[in-house]
């Protein structure tokens, strides 16, 4: 749970709200197969959001941290898509909350060939 504080009170926003969001705008990137659980035993889901698993949001002092697991399609410059996924989330993440992401770690866990 993330909490805002302004001179009206106090705004808390759910990890799964977090999750949904960041793995909506990943998944919709250029070369993004789907999410992918942090965990092997959890298969994984072409184009599905798994919120608990797939992104992870951790705070550090004003900002956010998030870690996302990704699977590629084959044939694409992954560096490429790093990058995007990196901006776009970040870009999103703002936009919606108002927070500042200080930093996307985009791990790539698989690769799926079409």
């Amino acid at each position: 749970m993330v909490k805002l504080e302004n001179y009206l009170g106090t705004i808390q926003i759910s990890e799964n709200f977090f999750a949904n969001l960041v793995g909506y705008a990943a998944s919709h990137c250029f070369g993004v197969a789907g999410m992918a659980p942090s965990t092997k035993s959890a298969g994984w889901l072409k184009k599905q959001i798994l919120p608990k698993k797939a992104v992870r949001i951790h705070s550090s002092g004003d900002l956010l941290m998030i870690d996302l697991h990704i699977i590629v399609t084959y044939g694409v410059n992954i560096s490429a898509i790093v990058k995007s996924i990196g901006h776009k989330v970040r870009y999103t993440v703002e936009q919606a909350t108002s927070l500042h992401v200080g930093k996307v770690n985009v791990y790539v866990d698989g690769m799926l060939s079409e």
